[in-house]
């Protein structure tokens, strides 16, 4: 890979911060890189506090959200609570269940049907919804482009709260609220919020109109939390409290429904666990089966009912896995097959690939042929396709750039969904590569690594790991510091260790002769050239290794130069 290095901040400045608080200037780097410039900011970011929260009335639309709310509430009505079938979405409905359920009577989670409904807000829902004299929807993590849908709803007499993260056009749909952060018209602080998080803001806001006490809604930071480890939403600002206050939460008290995944972990529960052991769960009732199994899951205070669906999601988690990978290499063949190695963009399709695993496969692509990438495959009459991009390179544009070709589509910069009429599929896919191939600049075509700063291992000691360790959690924008050391060399002992010999055991020095060990995962068929070459510069996150009761520091390794 590229390795990129994150431009270092002026000395002066770093000595500064050293001398106020009292820290190494390699912390005071580190500190600035993440936007930490003074004692006031580095207090804030070492100890998040609930109070750090923004006023959430400060939401554009949410004075008239908690009012219709309220009437919901005094007037006894029957409110929809609709969200999308991944995890911010399910979570978001959780969420929103587990508060009200005490101050309505008749509340309907719904989670739309990934394969005969598609993502959002379906007619389907709606007609459900009418069917049972609901009065009031809210909808979280969709909704914000939802125009004909919501005004097909007012024709029925059903009001419409909408909860969304994704980007809006000019014109918003005619909601009796729309909550987003990034209207233009909205002047709240903090833009990044996943949908999970601005249903939260929207149960803060309710809390406080009910003149109830903020205590009683840590409970539900464990939802949000994992959201945002779901979401990949920036963790800096508001997302960082919720994470280190989530994180709290799930380690002293997590609901039943996360307890049963995470209770064989023998240390601190952190973001990758929520990202990579509790998310994955959660997204395989949508993925798989449905998604509303994933809400009774979260919400269920019943210890046997959570068993048994936890052990139903456990299966359908591993079915995906079988068939993500499957898919993946099918559709590796077809891009050999259909000579596309050398484009700037990947457009693959099957009709009977699984719509619920066709977003994983796109991310799985880009580890092989790194460009944008869109998977599609049959949903009825349509085609639908996931879209995954790469680090700088908006996705979003390009699909409008190409919408003459898409029958819809919505999303991010980086991940995007679209629906497409089966006679566009050459169109867009001409379209789609045209676009890239024009936009796509150089320097986004291959991975790249940034790493923070370059040290000599005498700079690396348990003091400084400590630091590093109160700089969590880690997450995009606050990432775990990279470190560059140059001028490397095999001591002798480095070896292939685990079961099947595929991960790297370094043990090496550096120019001034000091003596680091350090371990690569999956990294193992390097060894030879480890030790066939004289020098060689790595980068690597600080680590401890506990072995026989013993704790010793070392590096994990992210990538070697062999220069």
């Amino acid at each position: 890979m590229k390795w990129g290095k994150i431009p270092e901040p002026q000395i002066e400045n770093v000595k500064k911060l050293s001398t106020e608080l009292g820290v190494s200037d390699i912390v005071s780097k580190l500190l600035i890189q993440r936007g930490i410039n003074n004692f006031a900011s580095a207090k804030n970011y070492f100890r998040p506090e609930w109070n750090h929260l923004y006023d959430p009335f400060l939401m554009k639309d949410m004075q008239i959200a908690v009012d219709r709310i309220k009437r919901a509430i005094d007037k006894n009505e029957k409110v929809m609570v609709l969200g999308d079938y991944d995890v911010d979405g399910t979570t978001s409905v959780s969420l929103i269940i587990s508060y009200l359920n005490d101050k309505i009577t008749d509340l309907k989670p719904y989670i739309p049907d990934r394969y005969s409904e598609g993502y959002g807000i379906s007619e389907r829902a709606i007609n459900y919804a009418n069917s049972e004299g609901v009065n009031l929807i809210i909808a979280l993590d969709c909704g914000i482009k939802a125009f004909e849908k919501v005004k097909y709803a007012s024709s029925l007499g059903i009001d419409f709260i909408i909860c969304d993260h994704h980007m809006p056009e000019e014109i918003l749909p005619d909601a009796v609220a729309v909550l987003d952060p990034k209207r233009t018209d909205c002047n709240y602080p903090f833009k990044d919020l996943c949908g999970c998080g601005i249903g939260f803001k929207l149960v803060q806001a309710i809390n406080n109109q009910l003149g109830l006490s903020d205590s009683e809604l840590i409970i539900y930071l464990d939802l949000v939390a994992t959201a945002i480890a779901a979401d990949l939403v920036p963790l800096v600002g508001e997302n960082r409290t919720l994470m280190f206050l989530g994180l709290k939460q799930l380690r002293e008290n997590p609901r039943l429904g996360f307890k049963i995944f995470i209770k064989d972990l023998t240390r601190p529960l952190n973001v990758s666990d929520l990202a990579f052991i509790v998310a994955p769960r959660i997204n395989a009732a949508g993925r798989m089966d449905h998604g509303i199994n994933a809400v009774k899951l979260m919400t269920s205070k019943d210890q046997k009912a959570v068993l048994s669906i936890a052990r139903t999601i456990e299966f359908f988690n591993t079915e995906r896995k079988s068939t993500e990978e499957r898919i993946t290499n099918e559709a590796l063949q077809q891009i050999k097959l259909e000579d596309t190695t050398k484009n700037c963009s990947t457009v693959v399709y099957h009709p009977s690939w699984h719509k619920g695993v066709i977003g994983i496969v796109a991310s799985r692509l880009i580890e092989h042929y790194y460009r944008p990438t869109v998977v599609l495959t049959n949903a009825e009459d349509l085609m639908v396709g996931s879209v995954r991009s790469v680090y700088g390179f908006d996705v979003y544009k390009a699909l409008e750039a190409c919408k003459q070709h898409i029958f819809q589509f919505g999303g991010h910069k980086y991940a995007a969904g679209l629906t497409l009429n089966t006679e566009q599929l050459n169109p867009f896919k001409e379209a789609f590569e045209t676009y890239v191939s024009k936009n796509l600049s150089p320097e986004l075509k291959e991975p790249e690594i940034k790493y923070d700063l370059e040290v000599e291992f005498s700079d690396l000691n348990s003091k400084l790991l400590r630091i590093i360790n109160q700089m969590r959690p880690f997450g995009p924008k606050n990432m775990n510091p990279v470190f560059a050391t140059h001028n490397c060399r095999d001591s002798g002992s480095s070896r292939l260790v685990g079961s099947d010999k595929t991960h790297l055991r370094l043990d090496i020095l550096d120019s001034n002769q000091k003596h680091f060990q350090g371990i690569g995962f999956g990294l193992g068929h390097m060894l030879k050239k480890v030790k066939g070459t004289d020098t060689f510069s790595i980068l690597y996150t600080l680590d401890e290794n506990y072995y026989n009761g013993v704790v010793n520091l070392q590096f994990k390794l992210r990538d070697i130069n062999f220069n």
